[in-house]
């Protein structure tokens, strides 16, 4: 049986205004989206190898440049934070792990007010959140090599 072809190429010539629009657009989301900031508070996090983790739960303080505690995605005064620190501990059955998410730009007298304040709460250990450093030279990586 034979059935019927009508497929015919195309000779035509293609227009170009659709491709301009097209591009046009990805032109303004690219530039709307490098202006438009993104909700929350920076945070820029010190940078440091082989420091040790914990395997207890934890719960995580930001604490930015201008000394402001953040739990729970809100802005919390020392006070309030304690009083939810205590509360945190009561409800765990496992001893706890203050997780502090500091700026680099924060005075050690923060720093060392933020162990304070965990330590008035109940909580004993308190590790501070880094990235990983970033190597320049394929010699300072550890990691395998794949030939």
């Amino acid at each position: 049986m034979k059935f019927p072809r009508n497929a015919r190429i195309f000779r035509g010539q293609l227009d170009a205004a659709p491709f301009a629009s097209v591009f046009f657009l990805l032109v303004i989301f690219v530039m709307l989206g490098s202006v438009l900031q993104t909700p929350g508070v920076r945070v820029d996090l010190p940078q440091a190898a082989n420091l040790p983790g914990t395997d207890r739960p934890t719960i995580p303080v930001a604490l930015d440049a201008h000394g402001r505690f953040f739990f729970e995605d809100r802005v919390i005064d020392r006070k309030a934070l304690e009083s939810r620190l205590r509360e945190a501990v009561t409800r765990s059955s496992e001893p706890l792990t203050l997780l502090l998410l500091a700026d680099k730009a924060v005075s050690e007298e923060n720093l060392v007010g933020a162990q304070l304040l965990a330590r008035s709460a109940g909580i004993h250990e308190v590790l501070w959140a880094t990235l990983p450093p970033v190597f320049t030279n394929a010699s300072s990586f550890d990691g395998p090599v794949i030939p």
